[in-house]
């Protein structure tokens, strides 16, 4: 079962949004903010955002760029505009697609299930804050240029994007990427994780501020500013 976060500040329309699609097999989460919408996917997946942009305190646009800071979940926009700059904003903020209120519930539905395919097809890519790991094809790039990684290094790199905000023990780490029978220190974790950083650095990414020591512990992907 697919999950939807609704986020607008309209319980009539979080409710006929829940009404729409419950029946069609997908789970509902109805939040009536921006800030509640971070704060549930701080700790929760979902599989698509159905975001209103005219809301008080933080709009949809602002929203839609703190999600994009963090997350690459899909993002449909909801507004009752349909003024031309403002679907560009949406669409230049990290929207992958808009429908303007009152929508049709098969257009609705149409528009959901073509970008939840869209995504489907980008599988195996994930992106952090202008970095593009594809893990089918073996590649780690910063703004569309390459950062060559040793095998180590790339399964470090996808373990931590795949798993953020999580800590990792060396020994963790250890048996993760090189596997239980073999014997290694903590310091070549160490190694890996320093040359890591200095590949993200050159990059022109700041690997400091994510890739951050657990002092006595080990390691974590750090998605929070």
């Amino acid at each position: 079962m697919k999950t939807i976060l609704i986020i607008d500040d309209e319980p009539v329309m979080l409710d006929l949004l829940s009404l729409y699609l419950s029946p069609l097999g997908y789970r509902c989460i109805k939040v009536d903010s921006g800030l509640k919408g971070i704060k549930y996917l701080e700790e929760n997946n979902v599989d698509l955002i159905l975001l209103d942009i005219m809301m008080p305190e933080m709009d949809g646009w602002e929203t839609c760029k703190k999600i994009r800071k963090h997350w690459d979940t899909p993002i449909i926009m909801l507004t009752a505009r349909d003024a031309k700059e403002d679907i560009v904003k949406g669409l230049k903020g990290g929207a992958d697609d808009y429908i303007s209120k009152p929508f049709d519930e098969e257009e609705l539905v149409a528009r959901i299930e073509a970008v939840l395919r869209r995504q489907k097809n980008n599988h195996g890519v994930i992106q952090f804050n202008g970095l593009s790991l594809d893990q089918d094809a073996f590649q780690l790039q910063f703004k569309g240029i390459n950062i060559n990684l040793t095998p180590k290094e790339f399964g470090l790199i996808t373990l931590f994007l795949t798993n953020q905000n999580i800590v990792f023990t060396r020994e963790h780490l250890i048996t993760s990427i090189w596997g239980y029978e073999v014997s290694t220190e903590d310091r070549t974790i160490d190694s890996h994780i320093r040359n890591l950083r200095e590949k993200l650095r050159k990059a022109g990414f700041p690997a400091e501020k994510y890739l951050q020591t657990v002092w006595g512990v080990g390691y974590k992907w750090n998605s929070h500013e």
